[in-house]
């Protein structure tokens, strides 16, 4: 595995439980908005934590934290990844997975193993902008709707959603991807903050009162829609 950060102590990646975050290294997109750019376009730059490092801190933690969120990047791209679910499995903990979809193969080999407890999955936009809203030419469309297939049929709890960005999203763009997702559990729409280690430049967030009519407009569609800043 390629570790590039890790945060200790989370109350918000991982809903309901306390949590550590690690943070892997590549992605398979390039989403102008991401607020990781280091971990997609250089990770060879990064500052570097070990396997062990990481299994050393979640040994000591046993009985204290709950769960473990794996981010990045994507961390399906990790070869090892599975490997390193079982092992913290064997330590006691829940997982949260983050994904953007890309690799339902490795999803699925995830799930029949019943190494995930939660899996969060980003929708970067309706399907006629998802390649533009990805920072690519073109994108495998089909991969992403098997793992939303199998996502919403895993038994397990999850969530999509989507970082909204005035220049990548209006409302009827959330509107399709509310038909899109429509009968899904929960969708959460992310309130976009410029972290200064954007991959884009020139991008901007609605207001807080636009993201509540976006909540309400998707309502219709989802059991729980959320609101995250």
């Amino acid at each position: 595995m390629e570790f590039h950060g890790l945060n200790k102590l989370t109350l918000l990646d991982f809903p309901e439980h306390l949590a550590c975050t690690v943070f892997t290294g590549r992605c398979n997109l390039r989403c102008p908005f991401c607020h990781n750019a280091g971990l997609v376009l250089s990770p060879e730059n990064e500052p570097v934590i070990a396997p062990e490092e990481i299994f050393r801190f979640l040994e000591k933690r046993q009985g204290t934290l709950e769960g473990i969120c794996v981010t990045g990047g994507e961390p399906t791209l990790q070869a090892d990844l599975l490997s390193f679910l079982r092992r913290c499995k064997e330590l006691g903990y829940l997982v949260k997975l983050d994904t953007n979809g890309t690799r339902p193969d490795v999803l699925s080999a995830a799930l029949r193993e019943d190494l995930l407890d939660y899996i969060a999955m980003d929708i970067k936009n309706c399907p006629a902008r998802y390649a533009e809203t990805a920072g690519l030419s073109l994108v495998r469309l089909s991969a992403f709707e098997e793992s939303i297939t199998l996502i919403r049929g895993s038994g397990i709890p999850y969530e999509f959603r989507t970082t909204v960005v005035r220049e990548f999203h209006t409302k009827e763009d959330l509107l399709a991807v509310g038909e899109w997702l429509k009968g899904s559990k929960r969708y959460a729409l992310q309130a976009f903050l410029n972290s200064g280690n954007l991959i884009g430049s020139g991008l901007s967030g609605y207001s807080a009162e636009e993201l509540r009519e976006f909540r309400t407009l998707l309502l219709p569609y989802f059991e729980e829609v959320l609101l995250r800043a």
